[in-house]
C-alpha cells in the first residue's frame, strides 16, 4: 500500500469530504435515555425532518423503531430549555407511553403495541390555556398504580415572561383532565419559583425534590426539600434536608434499600452524599476533588442511577466525565471499560443493566450498556457509524493554558488536520466560546468543527472561568465577571497558541451562540485580537436581558445579578460592559445569525447593536431564519450557517472557499 502524496496548499483551501450538509445532518446526540422493562427508549435528533426531536424504541432483540412518525416533537419547553419529556410503564398488562409534544407543549399518551392504528395514535392528556406560554410539562414519570403521570407542570398566569407558577402535579392517565384544568391535581402548594418532579421513597410514603428561588441559579443554591406522602397522594408540610444560597444539590434519588442519595456541591465539588431523610445528615460518600453531577439546565438530568445490589451508577470526573460504580460501603469507583470519554447527564438503569450516552473525541454520541455482572460494556444503539473518512478528523488535545495572574484556563485544540494537505507556517484558529456560561465544551466528535480543521482552520473550544466540570470555585470566577474574565480566558488560548506557533496572529476569529455570542461581541468590542467573529443568538444588552429588562424568559431572567452583579445597585456596569454600548471599538468584520422564535435571546438584541453599528462602516452580516429558536435545529438553517461563516473567514484571511455561496457584507 502506497502513501498519498501531500501536497502543500493555503489554509482554508484544502478540499475536504466534510461538506456543510453532512456537518449538520449529524449535528445534535440523543438524549433522555430510559428504561420500560427490558427495553430501553431514548429520543434523537431529526435535523432533516424540521429539526424535530424523534422518540426511539430498542427491542430486546436489537432493533429500533421510532413509532411515532413526523411531525410529532417529543421535546419541552418547561424554563424553556425543557427536561424530560418522556415517561412509560406497563399499565393494565400492555406498554403505555406518554411524552410532550413540543407544538402544543400538552401531554399525550399512545400504547406502541396497540393491535390497531387508532389505538397506537397518542391521545392528549392534558388541557391547552390560552393564557401567555399556557401549561407546559416535564421530567415525567409513570405511576401505573395511581394511573396517574407526575411531573413538573408549568403555568402561566399573564402575557409576560415571568408570568408563571411551577408546581408539582399529577395528570390522570384515563385523559379525563383532557379538556379540563381542574382535573389536574397538584400536589403541593406553589411554595417556590423552580422546583424539579417529586421521587417517592420505595415504599411510597415520602418524597423529595429540589428547590430554588430568583435571584439564585440551580448551580448556585437549591434545597433539598422532603415531605410525607398522605392517603390522597397528596405532598405534606416540606421541609430542608440540605442545600441553601451556597450549597448545589444537583440531583437526589431514592436507593432501592430506602437510602437517600444526593449531589451536593458543600465541599467545593459535586459529591454524592448520603443523607439522613429525618435530621439532615450528610455523609460523603467518596470524598474526592471531582464532580459527581453538573449544572441543572434541564429537569431530570441524572449523574447517578442506585442500583439494586446496593452500587450505585455515577459520572465522575474533572472535565469529561466517565461512567464509573460506586461502592458506597469502600468509597471505591470501579470504572466502566472502554473508549468513550464523555458521559451525558441521562442515565438509565434496570436491573444489572446500566444505560447511558456516552461519546469520544473520534465517535459520536452512542447508546451504551454496561452489564454490572459482567462488567462488560458494549453499544446497543445509535452506533457511532464513520461518515467520513477518519483522516479527515481533527486530533483533539485537552490543553491547560495561563490566563491573567497565572490562573489555569482549560481548553479543547482542533489543530487543522487532512491527509492529503500540509499548510505553511501558523494556520487560522477559530476560538469556540461554549454558552451558558455556567456549562462546558464536551471534547467529542463535532463534524462541524471537523468541517473547518479538514480545510485549514484550527479550532480551540475554550472552558474558561466559569465553566462546569472544574470544581466550585473555578465556576464561581465568573461572579460579577462576565464580560471579564471569560473574554480574557479566551485571549489567553489566542495568545497562548501564536505564542508556541501553532496560529498565526493577524489569522484568528471568535465564534460563539448564546451566553457564547455574548463573549464573542464582547471580545471584537473591547480587545484587538479577532479579525473577526461569527455571533450566533447572542447577549448584546445587559439591561435589556436584566429583570428589569424584561427581554428574556423567567428561568434566566435574574442569572445577570450573579454574574454581572445586581442590577439595581450597579447599573452603569451593565452598561458599560454591553456589546450595544461598546459599539464603536468593533472595526472588524462579523457575521450575526438569529432565530426570529428566539424567546430567550431575541432579536432585538441584535437589532440594536446592529443600529449600534449602522454608519461605522464595519462589514457584516445579519441572517434571520423564521421558525428557529435557541439553538439551531433544521438542517437548511445549520448549512447556511455553516457556508456563511466559512465564506466569511474566507473573506477575512484571504481565501476562496470553494463550493461555498459568497457571503455579501455591508457595512
Amino acid at each position: 500500500m502506497t502513501t498519498p502524496a501531500i501536497s502543500r496548499a493555503p489554509y482554508g483551501t484544502w478540499p475536504s469530504p466534510i461538506d456543510a450538509a453532512t456537518a449538520a445532518a449529524h449535528d445534535g446526540s440523543p438524549e433522555y435515555v430510559g428504561t420500560i422493562g427490558d427495553e430501553v427508549w431514548w429520543t434523537a435528533p431529526r435535523p432533516a425532518e424540521g429539526g424535530r426531536r424523534a422518540l426511539v424504541r430498542l427491542l430486546p432483540d436489537g432493533t429500533e423503531q421510532v413509532p411515532l412518525p413526523a411531525p410529532w416533537n417529543v421535546r419541552s419547553r418547561v424554563i424553556e430549555y425543557g427536561g424530560t419529556p418522556w415517561a412509560g410503564a406497563v399499565v393494565d398488562g400492555s406498554l403505555l407511553v406518554v411524552f410532550v409534544h413540543h407544538a402544543d407543549q400538552r401531554l399525550y399518551a399512545f400504547r406502541p403495541d396497540a393491535p390497531d392504528a387508532a389505538g397506537r395514535e397518542p391521545r392528549p392528556l392534558t388541557p391547552l390555556s390560552a393564557v401567555g406560554g399556557g401549561l407546559r410539562w416535564a421530567d415525567l414519570s409513570v405511576d401505573a398504580d395511581r394511573g396517574e403521570v407526575w411531573a413538573v407542570m408549568e403555568e402561566f398566569t399573564g402575557e409576560g415572561p415571568s408570568d408563571c407558577r411551577r408546581v408539582a402535579a399529577a395528570v390522570p392517565l384515563d385523559g379525563s383532565a383532557a379538556e379540563d384544568r381542574a382535573a389536574v391535581r397538584e400536589l403541593a402548594a406553589a411554595g417556590h419559583r423552580f422546583v424539579t418532579a417529586p421521587r417517592l421513597s420505595p415504599d411510597g410514603t415520602r418524597a423529595v425534590w429540589l428547590a430554588w428561588d430568583h435571584p439564585l441559579m440551580p448551580w448556585d443554591g437549591t434545597e433539598l426539600r422532603i415531605a410525607e406522602v398522605g392517603p390522597d397522594g397528596r405532598l405534606g408540610a416540606a421541609r430542608t434536608l440540605i442545600g441553601g444560597p451556597e450549597e448545589s444539590v444537583a440531583q437526589a434519588e431514592w436507593a432501592p434499600d430506602g437510602t437517600l442519595l444526593a449531589a451536593t456541591d458543600r465541599t467545593g465539588w459535586w459529591n454524592l452524599h448520603r443523607v439522613d431523610p429525618v435530621t439532615g445528615e450528610a455523609v460523603n460518600l467518596c470524598p474526592r476533588a471531582e464532580e459527581f453531577a453538573g449544572a441543572l439546565w434541564r429537569l431530570g438530568q441524572r449523574w447517578f442511577r442506585p442500583l439494586p445490589d446496593g452500587l450505585v451508577a455515577v459520572l465522575h470526573g474533572v472535565g469529561g466525565p466517565r461512567l464509573g460504580l460506586l461502592d458506597p460501603v469502600t468509597g471505591e469507583v470501579t470504572d466502566a471499560v472502554g473508549p468513550w470519554t464523555e458521559w451525558s447527564p441521562t442515565l438509565a438503569a434496570t436491573g444489572h443493566r446500566v444505560v447511558g450516552v456516552a461519546a469520544s473525541a473520534r465517535t459520536s454520541h452512542e447508546i451504551v450498556e454496561l452489564d454490572t455482572a459482567t462488567g462488560r460494556t458494549r453499544v446497543i444503539g445509535s452506533a457511532h457509524h464513520d461518515t467520513v473518512d477518519p483522516a479527515y478528523l481533527p486530533e483533539a488535545h485537552a490543553r491547560t493554558f495561563t490566563g491573567p495572574g497565572g490562573r489555569e484556563v482549560h481548553a479543547h485544540v482542533y489543530p487543522p488536520r487532512n491527509p492529503a494537505i500540509r499548510g505553511e507556517g501558523p494556520a487560522p484558529y477559530v476560538i469556540w466560546v461554549h454558552g451558558g456560561p455556567t456549562s462546558r465544551a464536551a471534547m467529542v466528535l463535532d463534524l462541524e468543527i471537523a468541517y473547518f480543521t479538514s480545510r485549514g482552520i484550527g479550532v480551540a473550544e475554550v472552558n474558561y472561568g466559569g465553566s462546569t466540570g472544574y470544581g466550585r470555585a473555578y465556576r464561581n470566577r465568573l461572579r460579577e465577571q462576565w464580560g471579564v474574565v471569560d473574554v480574557e480566558d479566551c485571549g489567553a488560548v489566542a495568545e497562548g497558541l501564536v505564542a508556541e506557533g501553532a496560529a498565526d496572529p493577524a489569522r484568528l476569529a471568535i465564534r460563539g451562540g448564546s451566553a457564547g455570542g455574548w463573549t464573542s461581541a464582547a471580545a471584537l468590542t473591547g480587545t484587538s485580537t479577532y479579525a473577526c467573529g461569527t455571533v450566533l443568538y447572542p447577549i448584546l444588552d445587559l439591561t435589556g436581558w436584566s429583570k428589569n429588562g424584561g427581554e428574556t424568559h423567567d428561568f434566566e431572567s435574574q442569572y445577570l445579578e450573579s454574574l454581572v452583579g445586581p442590577v439595581d445597585e450597579v447599573p452603569q456596569r451593565y452598561h458599560d460592559r454591553s456589546p450595544v454600548n461598546q459599539a464603536a471599538g468593533i472595526s472588524v468584520p462579523f457575521l450575526l445569525l438569529q432565530g426570529l422564535d428566539d424567546v430567550i435571546c431575541p432579536p432585538v438584541q441584535c437589532e440594536r447593536f446592529l443600529a449600534a453599528v449602522a454608519g461605522r462602516g464595519v462589514p457584516h452580516a445579519y441572517l434571520t431564519f423564521a421558525g428557529e429558536s435557541h439553538g439551531f435545529r433544521r438542517l437548511e438553517t445549520m448549512v447556511t450557517c455553516l457556508e456563511s461563516e466559512l465564506a466569511l473567514y474566507g473573506r477575512v484571511f484571504g481565501f476562496t472557499a470553494e463550493g461555498v455561496p459568497e457571503l455579501e457584507l455591508t457595512v
